[in-house]
């Protein structure tokens, strides 16, 4: 029964956040007269003391004591009696309760700031590499010609919008919940602002934020959810990059090499090289992922208000932290390690055909509905393709063969250089543009 109810095992990297708690808790005690100010320094010393033991790896956890709040008030009691007081107006509800919120608090800020050096290594990439052009691809079969550079900034873009979601969650695990008690908060004249004050649970202008229902702040980890979902989307996000990445590194695109220490070997096959970085970066998606799903199922059947069930969340919540932390870190590392293969994306990046749809544009120039257009070039698609030629090698009499519209010029759409040049427009993959954002991102980052 023991080892089935413990939490010890996992939820001991609560430590600082729960002696940070109960410092702030104890000085508010002290503020409303439950403890003397000699008792407040003492069990603040005392909680310093075994912060330092536990930071040193010499603390010993009991695993009879179940979790972390009672290992570290059970030792704090046993050298400084004042410690006994320490529970007053406080229940394991809520304490743990704002540890998870304190712990998540920091996490979303680190993992932010990893976000944005994963950002900056595509924004480098790109502006190394600000020349080179790539097939654009739909349905993975080559559309349009597209910036080597305007293809990562999609990733940035993406990115983005995890950093904006991420921040918007830290606004609602902002919120300090001490002073809820077990369910219905106590008879003591408890300052509750003190507390989250004191813990930095305020809003733009210092404001404390505090939870507003007892019941609701013991039983509530939407906080938690909100963050696996966004962790969940940004791991979608790292793994799209990875595929694109995969599928690049491999002898049927060549586009990229990848950095020795970030691919492994066959053990059979002495000339392979794996890109397993991107690989597990691309399979982690589905843990972090399941990790949403168990935690939503977790919560659908509760009743008000705490339950033992909330004892799973943590396990679900640190490993979605981890994963997606050690993803996003490794990812950045691994960009900073590619090389771009120019020959190889110049030669795929030649293909004419990649600009029928600028063929297109040039007949609706000259007042052709764009249907009309699109079915014309069609039929030159299907010209080439008889004649077995490129459609850039067309003559001008072939395609007046299919219609009379177009021009001598017609052939100048080809241009690869000038076609870049026309996608001026915002968002689109034109020179000026492309350099523009990462002109852009470059001074977000920074």
């Amino acid at each position: 029964m023991a080892q089935f109810t413990e939490s010890i095992s996992f939820d001991w990297r609560l430590w600082r956040h729960d002696i940070l708690g109960s410092m702030a808790h104890a000085q508010m005690l002290q503020k409303i007269g439950v403890l003397k100010k000699n008792e407040l320094t003492a069990i603040v010393r005392g909680l310093d003391a075994i912060g330092k033991e536990i930071k040193a790896g010499k603390f010993k956890w009991n695993p009879g004591l179940e979790d972390v709040h009672m290992n570290i008030e059970a030792e704090l009691t046993r050298r400084v009696p004042a410690g006994a007081k320490l529970h007053t107006a406080r229940s394991r509800n809520d304490q743990v309760a704002l540890d998870i919120r304190l712990w998540l608090r920091d996490e979303i800020v680190s993992l932010l700031g990893e976000i944005a050096d994963l950002q900056r290594s595509l924004v480098l990439l790109g502006e190394r590499n600000a020349d080179v052009l790539i097939p654009g691809y739909t349905h993975l079969q080559r559309a349009q010609p597209v910036s080597l550079a305007h293809h990562l900034l999609a990733y940035v873009e993406m990115l983005g919008r995890d950093c904006d979601r991420l921040w918007d969650c830290h606004s609602r695990v902002n919120v300090c919940p001490l002073g809820s008690g077990a369910i219905a908060g106590s008879t003591l004249p408890l300052k509750r602002e003190v507390v989250a004050k004191i813990l930095h649970f305020v809003d733009l202008r210092g404001r404390p934020q505090l939870t507003q229902n007892s019941m609701d702040a013991v039983s509530d980890r939407d906080f938690a959810v909100e963050f696996c979902a966004a962790a969940a989307l940004l791991a979608v996000h790292i793994s799209r990059l990875a595929e694109d990445l995969i599928l690049w590194a491999g002898a049927e695109f060549n586009f990229i090499k990848i950095a020795d220490a970030y691919t492994t070997g066959s053990s059979l096959m002495p000339q392979k090289k794996n890109p397993d970085v991107a690989e597990l970066a691309r399979g982690k998606s589905g843990r972090v992922i399941g990790n949403l799903v168990a935690l939503l199922t977790l919560l659908k059947g509760l009743p008000m208000t705490y339950n033992r069930d909330l004892q799973e969340d943590k396990e679900r919540l640190f490993d979605t932290a981890d994963t997606v932390r050690a993803t996003t870190r490794l990812m950045a590392a691994m960009l900073r390690n590619v090389k771009i293969n120019r020959d190889a994306c110049e030669r795929a990046v030649n293909d004419p055909a990649l600009l029928a749809t600028d063929l297109a544009d040039y007949l609706v120039r000259k007042g052709m509905p764009f249907r009309q257009a699109h079915h014309a070039v069609g039929a030159v698609v299907a010209l080439a393709e008889k004649m077995n030629k490129p459609l850039n090698e067309l003559t001008p009499a072939e395609l007046q063969s299919v219609d009379k519209t177009f021009g001598r010029d017609a052939l100048k759409v080809f241009d690869l250089k000038a076609a870049m040049v026309k996608r001026a427009i915002v968002g689109a993959p034109g020179t000026k543009e492309v350099a523009r954002q990462l002109a852009g991102w470059r001074r977000q980052l920074s």
